[in-house]
């Protein structure tokens, strides 16, 4: 199965905090690109790790060639035409940069897209950038669509400020794209919310198509003031409907598998080979006939509001 996210990698800061540094990818087949990329550093708004780093929220770069991008040729040649970079802060400090790319094709479908809200100018989130494959009219729709508080995924996010899945999306009315998601075959998708003023809101949402997933399952894992662990919050996933009953007795301690590293470090993960993880999510995912893992930390000043995790 064709996914629509074809590479992924992670940039952590140097020892003197002055440049980016690579710190793990997955490429699939696409073993040049990933051989330069592990040569190089970036720093402060330079390329598109820097350029995350310097805004402080997430970018979509929808052409490389006359852009900041540095890899423009080899990632031609590698057949990837769109990146997007998702910078963590905790407070001040930036502790990651994970960058996704995707590629075009005649059978690629889905959407990566950042909504903004300045509250001193609107009332309403709009689209700052999206990608969508071959979704065109879906693509047309969603720029000329606006979310008040509290409506659409985007606005259900930004009025929870916290992480959030919607499932089914083709009969969902919650989702107010949804007939231009029948159209495209979407059926899933995630918010995630980024603040960088008091004024400035952003929401980075996945939206995955049958055809060539986002990811095949999504979960939402949130700390418990109770137990000092992580519980399960939400999730969806296209082998198993029974998520919250599976996960219901289901705790994750600081450190334990993927999800749990990646609470600790405050640093994304990918994880090419859940059979290395021993942990219960891991273990599910597997049964599901999953093979990998992106994980997200979700912070705020205050520190971890959510761990975010997709599987393929």
């Amino acid at each position: 199965m064709k996914t629509f996210i074809r590479a992924a990698e992670i940039w952590t800061p140097t020892p003197d905090k002055s440049r980016l540094r690579f710190l793990d990818g997955f490429y699939g087949p696409l073993d040049q690109f990933r051989e330069i990329t592990q040569q190089m550093t970036f720093g402060f708004d330079e390329g598109l790790p820097g350029k995350a780093w310097a805004r402080r929220h997430p970018v979509i770069l929808k052409e490389f060639s006359n852009s900041y991008f540095m890899r423009t040729e080899a990632a031609k040649a590698a057949g990837l035409t769109c990146g997007m970079a998702l910078p963590v802060f905790s407070g001040d400090e930036l502790k990651a940069v994970l960058v996704l790319f995707c590629g075009d094709d005649e059978a690629h479908v889905g959407a990566i897209e950042l909504w903004h809200n300045n509250s001193d100018e609107s009332y309403e989130m709009k689209l700052v950038e999206g990608y969508y494959g071959t979704a065109e009219m879906f693509e047309f729709n969603s720029r000329h669509t606006h979310f008040p508080r509290g409506f659409g995924l985007p606005g259900r996010v930004w009025k929870k400020n916290m992480p959030l899945i919607m499932k089914d999306l083709l009969r969902s009315t919650a989702f107010l794209r949804w007939q231009d998601a029948v159209e495209v075959g979407i059926n899933r998708g995630i918010g995630i919310p980024y603040t960088s003023t008091a004024a400035d809101s952003w929401i980075f949402v996945l939206l995955s198509a049958r055809d060539t997933p986002i990811a095949r399952r999504f979960e939402i894992w949130i700390p418990n003031g109770e137990t000092g662990a992580l519980t399960f919050d939400s999730g969806d996933c296209d082998q198993n409907t029974s998520l919250a009953e599976d996960y219901r007795q289901t705790s994750i301690a600081k450190g334990d598998g993927t999800i749990g590293k990646v609470w600790r470090d405050e640093v994304p993960a990918i994880n090419a080979r859940l059979a290395d993880d021993s942990s219960a999510p891991a273990k599910s995912a597997i049964a599901a006939g999953l093979g990998m893992s992106i994980t997200l930390p979700v912070l705020d000043e205050r520190g971890l509001k959510a761990v975010v995790a997709w599987y393929l």
